[in-house]
C-alpha cells in the first residue's frame, strides 16, 4: 500500500503547493497526486494555478517523492502532442518519478476553449483517441495519425525518458475502466466503489489503483467539519455533476443543500486516527493500493505531522478486507 497527498490546486497558491510538496516528502508520503483544473471547484478555494508550472518547481525541490496528476484531460484543452511531451519532460527532470494520470475531463475546464462539451460517447473516443497519439509519440521517431476527432501531422517528441511513465486512466463505470485496461497502466478513481475494480480486472488490467480518500484533519472535530463545507462540499455531489457543471457558480448552487451531518458521513474529521482507518478501509477493500489523502482541513502542516506520527504506518497496513 502507497500512501499520497493530494495538492489542491483550486485551494492553494503555487508557491504554497510547492512548500506543501517538500512538507509531504519529509512526513513520509510516497507520491503527492496534482489536480490539473483551469477552475476551482467554488470561488471560495480562489486559486487555479498551471499545475505542469508548479510540478517542475517541485520535482527540483524533492529528491524521493512520486509526482502524479491527478487528473488531465488530454483531449481538449490539451493536445494530447502537449501531454505526450510535457510528460515526457516531467519523467526527465523528475528522474523517473512522475506518473500520467489521464480523465476524459470535465465541462468546468474543457468549456474555456469554446468547442462546446461532447456527450460521453464522445468524450471517450475521443479520449480514447488522445492515449493513442501520446503511446504513439513516445515510441520515438516522427509520427502522423489520423482519427475520428483528433489529428497528429508528422510530429516528434525529441526529450524521451528511457522509459516511459505509467499512465493512470480515471474510471467512473465499465466504459472507462475498459480504456484503462486497455490503454492505462493503471487505474484512477475518486469513489470506493469496488465495481470499478472489478470492471477494470476483467477488461485485463493488471495495475496499480488510485484512489482519492475524503478527510478533513483538525484538532477540533467541527472545526475540520466547517472547512470541508466550506471549500469540499464540491466533492460530495457525484461524477456524473462534477463532469457536467460548467462554472463555479454552478456548483455553488448544486451544493447549497449539502449539511454538516453530510460532511460527517463522507470526511474523516477532527485528530482520531480509528476514523480515518474507518474512511479509509473501503477504498483498500474495494482493491485500490494507492491512497491518496484528500485534506479538507484549516492546517496542512497539522496534518501532516498528524500523518507521520498517527497515520501513515496504519494506513499501509490496510489491504482486501481490512487484512
Amino acid at each position: 500500500m502507497q500512501i499520497g497527498y493530494k495538492l489542491a490546486t483550486e485551494q492553494y497558491g503555487p508557491q504554497e503547493l510547492i512548500r506543501q510538496a517538500v512538507a509531504a516528502e519529509a512526513a513520509g508520503f510516497d507520491f503527492v497526486e496534482m489536480s490539473d483544473h483551469y477552475h476551482p471547484w467554488l470561488d471560495d478555494q480562489g486559486h487555479s494555478a498551471f499545475t505542469w508550472s508548479v510540478l517542475g518547481a517541485i520535482a527540483a525541490k524533492t529528491e524521493r517523492i512520486g509526482l502524479v496528476t491527478g487528473v488531465t484531460c488530454p483531449s481538449m484543452r490539451y493536445h494530447p502532442a502537449i501531454v505526450a511531451q510535457a510528460a515526457a519532460t516531467m519523467a526527465l527532470v523528475s528522474e523517473g518519478r512522475f506518473v500520467l494520470g489521464v480523465g476524459s475531463g470535465e465541462r468546468l475546464n474543457e468549456h474555456v476553449i469554446g468547442r462546446g462539451w461532447p456527450a460521453v460517447s464522445e468524450r471517450h473516443t475521443m479520449f480514447r483517441e488522445a492515449l493513442e497519439i501520446i503511446r504513439l509519440l513516445w515510441q520515438g521517431g516522427y509520427r502522423s495519425y489520423e482519427g475520428k476527432y483528433l489529428r497528429l501531422e508528422d510530429a516528434r517528441v525529441f526529450d524521451l525518458p528511457p522509459e516511459q511513465p505509467l499512465i493512470a486512466v480515471a474510471a467512473s463505470g465499465a466504459a472507462s475502466a475498459r480504456i484503462a485496461a486497455e490503454l492505462g497502466d493503471a487505474l484512477f478513481a475518486t469513489e470506493e466503489k469496488p465495481e470499478i475494480v472489478r470492471h477494470y480486472r476483467q477488461a485485463g488490467g493488471t495495475g496499480p489503483g488510485y484512489a482519492e480518500v475524503p478527510m478533513s484533519y483538525a484538532a477540533d472535530e467541527k472545526e475540520a467539519v466547517r472547512s470541508a463545507l466550506t471549500y469540499f462540499r464540491w466533492a460530495l455531489s457525484g461524477w456524473k455533476v462534477m463532469s457536467e457543471l460548467p462554472n463555479p457558480v454552478n456548483f455553488e448552487a448544486a451544493t447549497a443543500q449539502v449539511r454538516e451531518e453530510d460532511i460527517r458521513g463522507r470526511f474523516a474529521c477532527g485528530n482520531d486516527p480509528s476514523r480515518y482507518l474507518e474512511v479509509a478501509r473501503p477504498f483498500a477493500d474495494a482493491g485500490y493500493d494507492r491512497l491518496v489523502l484528500m485534506n479538507a482541513g484549516p492546517n496542512p502542516r497539522g496534518f501532516f505531522d498528524f500523518c507521520e506520527a498517527e497515520l501513515l504506518g496504519r494506513l499501509r497496513q490496510l489491504g482486501p478486507a481490512g487484512g
